[in-house]
């Protein structure tokens, strides 16, 4: 096992820069998940590790060795695609066992290898049959199968599990999450799904144009985003972003829209050295943390009902707060009878600010 470790890298296609300066450190058995919209750069940073790209300028290591410019067969590497990439005329043996046979293993070492991991997948009985013959988690688990049975330093999976329905995805996700515990390896894994990357990882990188915007626990990037990128890009719904000015006049706070203004009792000494009278701001609240409040109240908002949609343990509540929307979740089983102007209110201590330039404004 072995971790990984970007070092100022950079990759570019002619002009365009797909990964921008990025330095991080996965460390030893660690299960990080590259998170991020389409062309953000995430699969190439999991080609440079592979070997399948090689680096602009920056280095990497695996474990203690720079493999910047080494070749991906002399990476000690796993991998698992997106469409798993098997040969669709080998045996599900052969094409498991194929990782060995290019390294020298004996026929029937390949074979007692390829049965003690068939198993441990629950794919034993399929061995003898051909990709074309088995179902797409099959396949899914013949690709993992082939990545474990070389015993690599690293796994990389490209976004494995696209090609499942809703089902197979969830079954899947707990069998890799469990996989990666039990053999306890290093494991990088790419998704533009924030289920699949809250539910998988020890820690999350977000990437945007070709950055890591934050690199952090699954629970610190949800609930302490470091910009309004972030905390727009995870969250189903996302969280709620509402832009404000601040008005600080005779001991008080104010946050000050369009169509409301929000008393920020308790938070004019907190706020006194970190913004400023007059400074634009944006006010992030995931919707589970705004609750139905009174008229008057302080930390309330008021809004126009747009939607409610009961979805059984909880309602999404959304409300038309002047040019925009905001969402509250709501838990209970019956939805709420909303009949005019609806009052939102704020669990303060869930609040998140953020400057006009999208970075968050350190509050501890």
């Amino acid at each position: 096992m072995a971790g990984v470790t970007f070092r100022a890298v950079t990759k570019t296609f002619g002009s365009v820069v797909a990964v921008d300066d990025v330095s991080f450190e996965i460390r030893d058995g660690e299960f990080v998940c590259l998170l991020g919209p389409s062309g953000c750069g995430k699969t190439t940073t999991l080609r440079l590790i592979a070997g399948l790209e090689q680096p602009t300028s920056g280095s990497i290591h695996i474990g203690d060795q720079d493999v910047t410019m080494v070749p991906p067969k002399g990476r000690d590497i796993g991998m698992v695609f997106q469409d798993y990439a098997l040969y669709p005329h080998m045996t599900i043996s052969d094409n498991i066992t194929y990782p060995l046979k290019v390294r020298g293993v004996s026929k029937e070492e390949r074979a007692r290898r390829a049965a003690e991991v068939a198993a441990s997948l629950q794919i034993a009985n399929l061995l003898e049959r051909r990709p074309g013959q088995i179902s797409g988690g099959q396949q899914q688990r013949t690709s993992v199968a082939r990545a474990v049975v070389h015993k690599p330093q690293v796994f990389l999976f490209d976004e494995p599990l696209s090609n499942l329905d809703a089902k197979l995805r969830l079954e899947a996700r707990g069998f890799l999450k469990h996989l990666q515990q039990d053999l306890n390896v290093t494991a990088v894994y790419v998704t533009h799904d924030q289920a699949e990357a809250m539910a998988l990882a020890d820690r999350i990188a977000v990437m945007d144009g070709g950055r890591v915007v934050q690199m952090a626990p699954p629970l610190e990037v949800y609930h302490r985003p470091a910009t309004t990128f972030v905390a727009n890009f995870l969250g189903s719904p996302p969280m709620n972003l509402l832009p404000v000015k601040v008005e600080r006049r005779q001991g008080r706070t104010s946050f000050v829209a369009d169509t409301f203004t929000i008393e920020a009792t308790g938070w004019h000494e907190r706020l006194s050295d970190r913004v400023e009278h007059g400074e634009e701001l944006i006010l992030g609240v995931r919707p589970e943390h705004l609750s139905l409040g009174k008229p008057g109240d302080p930390w309330t908002f008021a809004g126009e009902p747009y939607a409610v949609e009961p979805l059984g343990p909880e309602t999404l509540v959304t409300l038309s707060v002047g040019d925009s929307l905001t969402t509250l979740r709501l838990f209970g089983d019956e939805p709420p009878q909303l009949d005019g102007t609806v009052n939102a209110a704020i669990d303060r201590a869930h609040l998140r600010l953020f400057r006009s330039d999208g970075q968050r404004v350190e509050l501890e």
